[in-house]
């Protein structure tokens, strides 16, 4: 329970911090409601566990394949990012939110930010320290790895639940013409973070 708790904690930790996938949530939700936005988070999730499995069950041949190649990974991820954004400028505010039956829309809100996060390599390298720092995976005890990994996915779950309820309980309170500007503003700042992207990646 111990490990499953610290992959909880840890998971809940990476995808905190608001970056181009929490803006990407934001919208989603605020434009066509909690479970676009939930399916949004839940890509992410899932591309920190598959990299949190690459580190935690030592898995090098994809890690280095990953690292080895990472700017032209990167690349791809600054012009999906810049796609996004272009879409999110564009995209006007569904009148209610996205039915439960409107599975392939929601199919592409999952998959389009999981690969927007698997697009950053990087990130391997710090599931690596982590793994390293507690030393889980390390003698061969992958157990404890699936454990931990398992932690990861529920923790950045729990944080896109959070995030999808929070920000639609203050969907009802927002204008047709508000939630325009808020999904162009949060185009912007897409546009921008995958501008970073590909200037890193140069």
């Amino acid at each position: 329970m111990g490990i499953l708790i610290r992959g909880i904690v840890l998971g809940f930790s990476i995808a905190a911090p608001v970056g181009p996938i929490g803006v990407l949530c934001i919208q989603r939700t605020l434009s066509k409601g909690r479970l676009s936005g939930f399916s949004s988070g839940l890509g992410a999730a899932s591309a920190d566990a598959v990299y949190g499995a690459i580190a935690g069950f030592g898995i090098t041949v994809v890690s280095s394949l990953l690292l080895d190649h990472q700017t032209a990974i990167r690349v791809c991820g600054g012009v999906l990012l810049l796609y996004l954004g272009v879409q999110s400028f564009r995209a006007e505010p569904a009148e209610t939110p996205v039915a439960t039956s409107d599975v392939h829309g929601l199919a592409r809100d999952y998959g389009s930010t999981f690969l927007l996060t698997i697009t950053n390599p990087v990130t391997i390298l710090a599931f690596i320290g982590i793994f390293t720092g507690l030393g889980v995976g390390m003698s061969g005890e992958y157990a404890e790895a699936a454990i931990l990994v398992s932690g990861v996915f529920l923790g950045s779950t729990l944080w896109w639940l959070t995030l999808s309820i929070s920000v639609s309980l203050f969907r009802t309170r927002f204008t047709r013409s508000v939630m325009r500007r808020v999904a162009q503003l949060a185009g912007v700042v897409i546009v921008g973070f995958g501008l970073l992207a590909l200037r890193s990646a140069m």
